[in-house]
């Protein structure tokens, strides 16, 4: 496809490009992290960036935020050359950055976070905490964002921690926010409310860089997408000229028909030995009177929305949780409940929500973050030889396709998709029977999902049970069977065959009463990526 750009929106007062970036390249070492990359967003545009991990976006999203230099290449701000590396208040002035995880401060008020370092008119002025709430209600009303300027920020949800985010971001004076997967921890309606909030500051000339793996809010928001492939830049186009096949092909530089297919669905015989059994457990405040069952050789997703409690209902299995009521059974055998370690024993593996909080030690390496479940393994008596811990975790490199230059490589050197390879690494090094990957594909490319969810198949295929905790509908796709929460309890289950209408409804509380608790149809692929 023909390289195009983008012009900017009609209406616009001014055509300067609130950012433009020419042949920027950057090198760590021998690693090429960008090659004559370039990207341009115009006043009051939301523009796509995409590719799959490891192209080179956080690295780009680096310089245009001024925290590396590049090698080489051109970045002015509005026509104007980027600020001087180090002034960090002419680069907020600029450009601002919304991170996939918050950097709102929990115990400070909105009003607090607003003005971080910025609380009084001088460092030896006294804080007017009054005039502070002021000043921040004000900016909120501004760009019509509805929080209560005293309200604890820990108390806020996700959407309204962006939306803070986003205001303090303006307060700096930057017309051109970066959002970095944004939509990674909200339901359908969050995404819904930001979407409109976002269009709503696009009306008053904010530019977005809108970085996301869920394709089809590209097509929801955006109105130009720029892909990057191994470093480079590979096209910019409208939107509205690029079909879904094509944009995965630049990202993949795979045509549609040559990729692998995805793992069949098999059926599995209903006399399969049960593996995992959840009889009537309850957690106050999560979920209640929920049971479920998953066989050997069984694929299982449980679906629902933030308020659902499918996450924390996974976590207990986990070990995470000590529900008030009910057993949980894996392989027959009674678990002993809210203890990690007996999870373990019994044969559970873990994929947990958030890899940066709970799946990760990011300073440490690869080898060691993905050999933490089996250290009784690498050594005698309680030791921990490094000759095994490597030859341990290069077996899982190789396994899982994990892109590293080593296993001695710090884990937070790696992309995201890599990063979230080594937590299932670590999940899979026991050989569990019971896998429970809960949301295990948030923030990874689109080939690097077909890989995870390939991987927790040979699982099933093995003879262990797997369960897939997810608002995603293309994790959930893979899987033998549904089963949809809401408000803390079952709400439906559905075979191979359900449509995404019928699913979502499931999800949001909207299926009506003449609804099987089995549902079967067609398939729908309107929302792939």
């Amino acid at each position: 496809m023909a390289d195009t750009v983008t012009a900017p929106l009609a209406g616009t007062a001014d055509p300067t490009p609130v950012v433009e970036a020419t042949g920027i390249t950057k090198r760590f070492g021998a690693t090429v992290a960008l090659q004559d990359a370039r990207i341009t967003v115009a006043p009051g545009e939301s523009h796509a960036l995409v590719g799959r991990n490891g192209a080179g976006k956080s690295t780009l999203v680096s310089i245009l935020t001024g925290i590396q230099q590049p090698d080489g290449g051109t970045l002015l701000f509005s026509g104007s050359p980027a600020p001087a590396f180090g002034d960090t208040d002419a680069w907020r002035s600029r450009v601002a950055c919304v991170y996939q995880r918050s950097t709102i401060i929990g115990e400070l008020t909105v009003a607090e976070n607003l003005f971080l370092g910025r609380q009084s008119q001088g460092a030896l002025r006294p804080i007017r905490w009054k005039e502070l709430r002021r000043r921040a209600a004000d900016l909120l009303a501004e760009y019509r964002v509805e929080v209560d300027p005293a309200a604890r920020a820990q108390d806020l949800t996700v959407e309204q921690r962006q939306f803070v985010e986003i205001a303090r971001a303006l307060s700096f004076g930057s017309r051109f926010i970066i959002l970095d997967e944004p939509t990674a921890k909200l339901d359908a309606r969050g995404i819904d409310r930001l979407f409109a909030k976002l269009r709503q500051l696009q009306e008053q000339g904010v530019a977005f860089l809108f970085i996301s793996h869920h394709l089809q809010e590209v097509y929801d928001l955006c109105s130009s997408v720029t892909v990057y492939r191994d470093a480079r830049h590979i096209l910019t186009a409208p939107v509205a000229e690029l079909g879904h096949e094509a944009l995965v092909e630049a990202m993949t530089g795979e045509s549609g028909g040559s990729g692998a297919a995805g793992p069949a669905r098999r059926t599995v015989p209903a006399d399969a030995p049960g593996v995992l059994e959840i009889s009537d457990l309850e957690l106050p405040g999560a979920y209640t009177g929920v049971s479920l069952a998953v066989r050997s050789g069984e694929v299982v997703g449980l679906a629902g929305a933030t308020a659902s409690g499918n996450v924390r209902l996974g976590e207990t299995v986990a070990g995470l949780h000590r529900p008030q009521a009910g057993r949980i059974t894996v392989g027959g055998r009674e678990l002993r409940t809210g203890d990690v370690p007996s999870a373990l024993a019994a044969g559970v593996g873990l994929v947990p929500e958030d890899r940066h909080l709970q799946g990760l030690v990011t300073e440490r390496s690869v080898a060691e973050n993905a050999t933490l479940t089996v250290t009784d393994q690498l050594g005698p008596y309680g030791t921990v030889l490094p000759s095994r811990t490597r030859a341990f975790a290069q077996r899982m490199i190789e396994d899982l396709d994990i892109r590293t230059p080593g296993a001695a490589t710090p884990v937070s050197a790696l992309s995201g998709g890599n990063q979230q390879k080594v937590v299932v690494a670590r999940a899979l090094a026991t050989r569990p029977r019971v896998v429970v990957a809960i949301r295990p594909t948030n923030g990874v490319d689109v080939k690097s999902k077909e890989f995870l969810l390939d991987r927790f198949r040979q699982v099933a295929d093995d003879g262990g049970a797997v369960l897939i905790v997810s608002d995603e509908l293309d994790d959930l796709r893979s899987c033998d069977r549904v089963v949809a929460m809401f408000h803390g309890r079952t709400a439906g289950e559905f075979e191979p065959g359900w449509t995404d209408e019928q699913l979502v409804a499931a999800m949001e509380g909207m299926a009506g009463p003449q609804d099987p608790h089995k549902v079967k149809g067609t398939p729908s692929h309107a929302s792939h990526d």
